[in-house]
């Protein structure tokens, strides 16, 4: 399986290069050649399949033979030691939680996988040793930190806007320590992002130290996000009925993949990217116009995305053609509406959602009011990690989970920077 840029203009590469360059040279974002959809046998059968076995099934053709299959299914197996359930919330309406891993957010699924592919390709001779640099919003940098911790031959750097993750996630991002080092940025998400493709693209750095990015631009990162779609459809008493997506989006690497489930075959009738305020790709959708703004901070701070990277995969799937606008629905909701949702959900079910699944799920609740179908949203994060926001909301106290037990104590060790030069020599300096 070859992977080729979406702008056009950088040759085709192996998955593997693909995984260590994270970008490709002419700034474009990594797509594989193709996509072949599974046996109906498979989808009828579903059930029968254990985790490890259905994620083998999905992501085999992407990797091909760059890792023989007893290492890709070890990998796998590793990646997934964590459950993904479905609970239900009303009638019409489960969520599909993907905070049981060790950071307590769905980046773990890709992030876990990602570093074992690099530990896998480290183990060959002369393999050159690599820099993980990564922007992040909030959960992304805590699933990297976490899931490369102690990796052989791999260096991480997060980049995250000062004042705009929650203390749960910047401990995650800033106490592990080892090859793990925290930047924290004067500015926003997307002044991260953009000093993190800046370096990609300064020769003068790269010729001395190797760049990749853990961000769901690299597909390691964002292939692996395929797999729980397929779980929640296994776990689903009538398949028969409708199934439709809710999943609140920000760099829009979830959706994205869960768009590919169903180009794989998974029966998936609509999807619908909820986002707050950040509201680029629903306007796209109503104008025809896509629109980057700079970033508005919000209560869901790790949707707080001005220039959604991963959405041009998505115009690639359907290459611009009107099934996208057919199979994609997007709202967007600010926060008093989100906080609202929070009560509402808590009301009706007795269920805690962050405030990202809320967004979730107002977008699923707004769609079921024209539509018939069994509703999915995603909860990505554990509401232990929006302490500020969700305890006022509802009135509860939430107990830190063990994982974050481990970290909440520990002191914080970051570097403060404003500019990209100061990025830049930062990396230089400690190469």
């Amino acid at each position: 399986m070859n992977f080729y840029s979406l702008n056009k203009k950088a040759p085709d590469v192996s998955f593997k290069e693909a995984v260590v360059k994270g970008l490709a040279p002419d700034k474009g974002l990594y797509f594989p050649e193709s996509i072949t959809p599974l046996e109906k046998d498979f989808f009828n059968h579903i059930e029968y399949f254990t985790n490890t076995e259905i994620a083998y099934e999905v992501i085999k053709q992407f990797v091909a033979d760059e890792i023989p299959e007893k290492e890709l299914k070890q990998i796998i197996e590793e990646t997934l030691s964590f459950d993904f359930p479905v609970v239900p919330i009303t009638e019409d309406i489960s969520t599909l939680e993907l905070f049981h891993g060790p950071t307590m957010a769905f980046k773990d699924v890709g992030a876990r996988f990602m570093a074992r592919c690099f530990g896998y390709f480290n183990k060959e001779k002369n393999a050159t040793k690599v820099t993980v640099l990564v922007a992040t919003s909030g959960d992304t940098g805590g699933a990297v930190a976490s899931g490369f911790l102690g990796v052989e031959g791999v260096d991480v750097v997060i980049l995250y806007p000062s004042g705009k993750v929650s203390d749960v996630q910047e401990k995650q991002l800033t106490t592990l320590g080892q090859n793990i080092k925290a930047l924290e940025v004067n500015g926003t998400f997307d002044d991260c992002q953009a000093m993190v493709k800046t370096a990609f693209l300064d020769e003068e750095l790269t010729s001395q130290r190797n760049l990749t990015s853990a961000n769901s631009i690299n597909v390691a990162r964002w292939l692996p996000q395929m797999f729980y779609f397929f779980f929640a459809y296994k776990q689903l008493q009538n398949k028969k009925k409708d199934l439709v997506f809710s999943v609140p989006s920000g760099n829009f690497g979830n959706i994205c993949a869960g768009i590919m489930a169903q180009q794989l075959g998974l029966p998936i009738k609509q999807f619908i990217a909820s986002t707050n305020i950040n509201d680029i790709v629903p306007n796209y959708l109503k104008t025809g116009v896509y629109s980057p703004k700079p970033s508005k901070q919000t209560i869901s701070n790790a949707m707080d995305v001005g220039d959604p990277s991963n959405f041009i995969r998505i115009q690639e799937i359907y290459k611009n053609d009107d099934k996208l606008k057919k199979n994609l629905t997007s709202y967007s909701f600010d926060d008093a509406t989100t906080k609202n949702a929070m009560k509402e959900i808590k009301a009706e079910s007795g269920y805690i959602a962050d405030p990202h699944g809320a967004v979730g799920y107002l977008g699923l609740k707004k769609y079921l009011k024209d539509n018939k179908a069994q509703g999915i949203f995603l909860e990505t994060a554990h509401p232990v990690k929006f302490l500020d926001v969700v305890e006022p909301v509802l009135g509860d106290t939430i107990e830190y989970p063990q994982q974050i037990l481990d970290v909440i104590d520990k002191e914080k060790v970051s570097k403060v920077i404003s500019t990209y030069k100061e990025l830049k020599q930062y990396l230089i300096e400690t190469k």
